[in-house]
């Protein structure tokens, strides 16, 4: 077994490295943002182990391979089928507010107000990281291989070293200033000169590689109450605003389980995640009120289509922004924003040939009052999806992230730490009227993260997918669904797909796409859209009569690995 993993992750990649074409498999699958980790997820699944082991050892060789979106600093969500028993089960790791938490991330301990860049960056923007814990969570229920084997592959990564991918390197030429002021990401990240490593320069970690042996050894206890919990501690206790995570944080960790939230679609049982991700909810309103207004009756790269997904989108992100937060401290009404009546109601607010002049919030069933947060404008963020299908069947959706790329810019043994406490409403509400997604002690942000899996005509899974990209992940999987579901696209052609989307607040469309040229039309439709770069990781596994097939998104390193 040792052998075969060191086989695997010896063998080079090249300088060039890009998302690969869609890749057809029979038994089983893994798809995910870079080769090595579709490569030691689908070593365990040929050395007898489930969808499970496969998941934590390509979360491992993330952490090292994709440094900037996720990792063993981060937080993370899971949906899985159990072949067996037929079910469906939601597993929540996202990172959680230290007990001590103010209202919002820039207020500090004494109401003073903290600059928001500032504060963005720093220890004060760190969550108890969930990652792991979670990946541990889904290896004692489901896991075959030992905790430690699987480990062996990042391992490998971190101390031999791999050749620096073209989407990481253009993350650190954007980030270079940044990273150039900070001495334990300079040190991995930029060279004597302080330039980015250069696409194909080897990069090493031995640090990291340290922690994952820790890891190995005492599983994910070593982050939440061993010997890394105090390299956390410490990292994130750094200038300019230290964190006010404890120890006690740390230990009390707990994954949550959640039902997963699921709606009927295009003809399929379509399941995501449950709040406090909104993405999940977001996607499945979308869907529900795009097969309403007869978006398979249009031409899939016509103004008409498009203007149809954008107006949902923006009804979708009002209802997000003002109903979702952590169910475990708001009530929060998914059952309400999904019933077939309130959907058909937002869908009557879309016309054919007019956007709306403003798209809010609706007064769902079962709802709860709170202050809608404001919406402003969402940084590009990181994050890293995979889909995983076992040859027994089982099948995982799994969407891991450090929010913002490299998080806090904090390096903790190697590995970065999260800033997901970005993701609570800048404006917490009053006492009287709070808003839902405020920052409270011990509380879970809302995310725009989205995994999902769509059940075929035999109850199975059919499509397992999700997405990277801070808000934009939300239109990348209704789009992608849309493609696949009303369109009959493949896989290959959904994630190529052009990205359109009003998530991120604005109106948006790819620049430099084949969907550029629709921004007149859009515009004469009272649109507003604006031509940006959009970097989502898309990773779509799909299920068919000839077997399988996987498809990564183009506009980053992935690959799809199966046999």
């Amino acid at each position: 077994m040792k052998r075969l993993l060191l086989a695997v992750l010896l063998l080079a990649a090249p300088a060039t490295l890009a998302a690969e074409p869609p890749l057809r498999a029979q038994r089983q699958m893994v798809v995910s943002a870079h080769p090595l980790a579709s490569e030691a997820g689908l070593a365990m699944l040929r050395a007898g182990g489930s969808a499970a082991d496969a998941v934590v050892a390509v979360q491992m060789v993330l952490s090292v391979v994709e440094p900037h979106a996720s990792g063993l600093g981060g937080g993370a969500l899971a949906l899985h089928w159990d072949a067996a028993t037929r079910s469906l089960a939601h597993l929540e790791g996202l990172s959680a507010a230290p007990a001590a938490a103010t209202a919002a991330l820039v207020r500090d301990k004494d109401g003073s107000t903290l600059g928001t860049a500032t504060v963005a960056r720093s220890g004060r923007s760190v969550g108890v990281p969930g990652a792991v814990a979670l990946v541990a969570e889904l290896h004692a229920r489901h896991g075959r291989l030992p905790w430690a084997t699987l480990m062996a592959p990042a391992i490998a990564a971190a101390e031999q070293g791999f050749p620096v991918p073209p989407y990481l390197h253009q993350v650190l030429r954007q980030r270079a200033g940044d990273l150039a002021r900070r001495p334990d990401l300079r040190a991995l990240y930029l060279d004597a000169e302080g330039q980015p490593l250069a696409a194909g320069a080897t990069l090493r970690n031995p640090a990291q590689a340290a922690a994952l042996r820790m890891i190995g050894a005492l599983g994910a206890r070593a982050l939440h109450d061993g010997p890394l919990a105090a390299a956390v501690l410490a990292a994130a206790a750094a200038p300019p605003v230290p964190t006010l995570l404890t120890a006690a944080d740390l230990a009390g960790y707990r994954v949550r389980d959640r039902a997963p939230v699921c709606t009927v679609a295009f003809g399929r049982r379509i399941c995501g995640a449950a709040p406090p991700s909104s993405g999940g909810v977001a996607v499945l309103q979308m869907l529900a009120m795009l097969e309403r207004l007869g978006i398979a009756r249009e031409a899939p790269e016509g103004a008409a289509a498009a203007h149809l997904f954008l107006e949902a989108s923006r009804l979708a992100a009002a209802d997000r922004r003002r109903w979702v937060g952590d169910p475990d401290f708001v009530q929060v009404p998914p059952d309400g924003l999904l019933d077939p009546a309130y959907v058909a109601t937002r869908a009557a607010l879309v016309t054919g040939g007019r956007a709306m002049a403003e798209a809010t919030a609706g007064d769902p069933p079962r709802r709860h009052g709170a202050l809608p947060p404001s919406a402003v404008p969402i940084a590009e963020a990181a994050t890293s999806h995979v889909s995983v299908v076992d040859g027994a069947g089982n099948a995982i959706a799994f969407t891991t992230t450090n929010n913002l790329n490299f998080g806090a810019d904090l390096v903790a043994a190697g590995f970065s730490l999260n800033n997901a406490m970005t993701n609570f409403a800048v404006n917490p509400g009053t006492a009287t009227a709070p808003a839902q997604n405020r920052m409270q002690g011990g509380k879970r942000p809302a995310t725009t993260m989205a995994p999902t899996i769509v059940l075929g005509a035999d109850g199975a899974p059919e499509i397992v997918l999700g997405a990277g990209g801070g808000a934009r992940i939300i239109d990348a999987v209704a789009m992608a669904l849309v493609e696949m579901l009303a369109w009959n696209r493949t896989p290959g052609e959904a994630v190529a797909r052009p990205r359109i989307g009003a998530q991120a607040v604005a109106v948006e469309i790819e620049r430099n796409s084949a969907a550029a040229p629709l921004a007149e039309a859009l515009r004469a439709m009272g649109h507003e859209p604006r031509l940006v770069d959009i970097s989502t990781g898309l990773q779509i596994l799909r299920r068919d009569t000839r077997g399988l097939e996987g498809a990564a998104d183009p506009r980053r390193d992935g690959a799809a690995r199966g046999d």
